[in-house]
């Protein structure tokens, strides 16, 4: 199967207390906690598919980032290829299914799913935002290390110039 049937998004959204990941409930079954995911529709692409979903079950407006593995399974019995994205939350929306999200930190994330290839994903996706918010938080403090520093130069009394000597 070289062509991805399904696309799914994990979706993360970065607090104060560091990144949060969105899992639906599965369709049907209660207290089982996916990746919102569904069948790509002739004319769509994948990454489309992955952001309908996401409106769809979860009621929630997200970014696509980057692409992240794709993973083979059996659905009903039958093989099914999903290629899923990284996405960044971007604002609520109107949900068409009666779901129920959660937003989790990575550990309570990696418990709540029941399959370890969704687990390989999440992991993936979490090196990603952690990585790429660390160096956001880097810039961020380097940025305000120079303004501080300008500061306590500008308080300093200022010393006439010596003169050189030749």
């Amino acid at each position: 199967m070289s062509r991805s049937t399904h696309a799914g998004a994990v979706v993360f959204k970065l607090t104060r207390a560091g990144p949060r990941y969105l899992l639906v409930e599965a369709n049907g079954t209660r207290d089982r906690w996916v990746f919102p995911k569904g069948h790509v529709e002739d004319g769509e692409t994948a990454a489309e598919t992955a952001q309908r979903e996401v409106v769809e079950e979860a009621g929630v407006h997200a970014r696509p980032i980057r692409r992240l593995r794709r993973v083979k399974q059996k659905q009903e019995g039958k093989p099914i290829s999903i290629a899923y994205f990284l996405m960044a939350y971007a604002g609520r929306g109107k949900p068409l299914d009666k779901r129920r999200i959660r937003w989790l930190d990575l550990d309570d994330a990696l418990e709540a799913l029941d399959l370890e290839k969704s687990r390989r994903v999440l992991r993936s996706a979490d090196r990603l935002v952690t990585r790429s918010a660390g160096r956001r938080i880097s810039r961020a403090a380097t940025r305000l290390a120079r303004r501080l520093a300008r500061k306590v130069l500008a308080l300093l009394p200022r010393r006439p110039h010596q003169r050189r000597r030749r």
